[in-house]
């Protein structure tokens, strides 16, 4: 009898779970975007985040909550109940540069977190306002040169991924460009299309909408191979040779949450990449579309935690 007791004890948690897991959610879903509305972060989650809800038959919501290079939206998704409800968009920034930058960090980006799936990737472009007289990399870093200090550069906070890239630029190219932090990367493209700031590196899903109108001229693209979404536009590898960032999106929940329903969460949105017009759309932004596993995922954040860590070291970046 004892050990029916037992085996009954051990058993009925399982069992619960996987009933969670087949009626989950019956509720609506929180998905927590560490920057403001307008940049490639929120992109991503809204297309995600439609057809999730078409697919599950329940309404996920996108939560932007900006602040601190995406540290602050992230430390709260760290911290929510571990039921399912409360997602994270994790981001280049706040889960690969963060923890090398912020020596107070508010979160851990692999133990507080369990992995979902990676959802694409893209390049960073580098673009500056149409009035700099400035159409190519070696254009730029003689200009740099001429006026050090001068050029101000946007990013969408201090110690983003969209500030390192730039301060990779400076090391590599032996120039100083003054950087100007905003709160997320939708402020800083207004204010890049106002002149306000002359350049920015930022992911090509924010950019290439305002590129092909003419806002903003692309000078190069961040990755170690041109684009097909700007294909006559080079990389800074040409002339830089070495250089190589990405941006990437993923889908996180607290950790503790039921792994069968991170495992569901995880086949459904492999599932829309691969068989709805998800990954289309994406690719309209410039994105390359993933959907990988859990494991995989949490080893690609690994190896990028790893890569920023030399960057910042190099560049002896850090915020308090």
């Amino acid at each position: 009898m004892l050990k029916k007791a037992v085996l009954a004890a051990i058993i009925a948690p399982s069992l619960i779970a996987l009933a969670s897991a087949q009626t989950y959610p019956v509720k609506p879903v929180r998905i927590i975007v560490p920057f403001p509305p307008g940049g490639g972060t929120d992109i991503v989650a809204r297309a995600v985040a439609q057809k999730l809800g078409e697919s599950l038959g329940q309404t996920f919501v996108v939560d932007n909550r900006g602040g601190a290079g995406g540290t602050v939206g992230s430390e709260a998704a760290a911290k929510a109940p571990p039921d399912g409800y409360t997602l994270a968009m994790a981001t280049s920034s706040t889960h690969g540069v963060a923890p090398s930058l912020y020596p107070k960090l508010g979160y851990d980006p692999l133990t507080n977190f369990a992995p979902v799936t990676l959802v694409a990737t893209t390049p960073f472009v580098l673009v500056v306002h149409p009035a700099l007289p400035v159409k190519t990399v070696p254009e730029l870093i003689a200009l740099a040169k001429r006026q050090p200090g001068k050029l101000n550069y946007g990013s969408a906070g201090n110690g983003s991924s969209n500030h390192l890239t730039v301060e990779m630029f400076d090391m590599l190219a032996n120039v100083k460009m003054t950087h100007v932090p905003y709160k997320g990367s939708g402020p800083a493209l207004v204010d890049l299309m106002a002149g306000q700031v002359d350049l920015l590196i930022n992911d090509m899903s924010s950019l290439i909408n305002y590129v092909n109108a003419g806002k903003m001229r692309a000078v190069a693209v961040t990755s170690s191979k041109r684009n097909p979404a700007l294909p006559k536009v080079p990389t800074i590898a040409e002339t830089l040779p070495g250089y190589d960032a990405e941006a990437w999106y993923g889908v996180l929940a607290p950790a503790k949450t039921p792994a069968v329903i991170t495992a569901k969460l995880q086949e459904e949105i492999v599932k829309l990449l691969r068989t709805t017009d998800l990954k289309d759309k994406l690719h309209l932004q410039g994105l390359d579309a993933v959907g990988d596993s859990q494991a995989e995922f949490l080893a690609y954040m690994q190896r990028d935690i790893a890569k920023w860590a030399k960057v910042v070291k190099a560049s002896g970046a850090r915020i308090d």
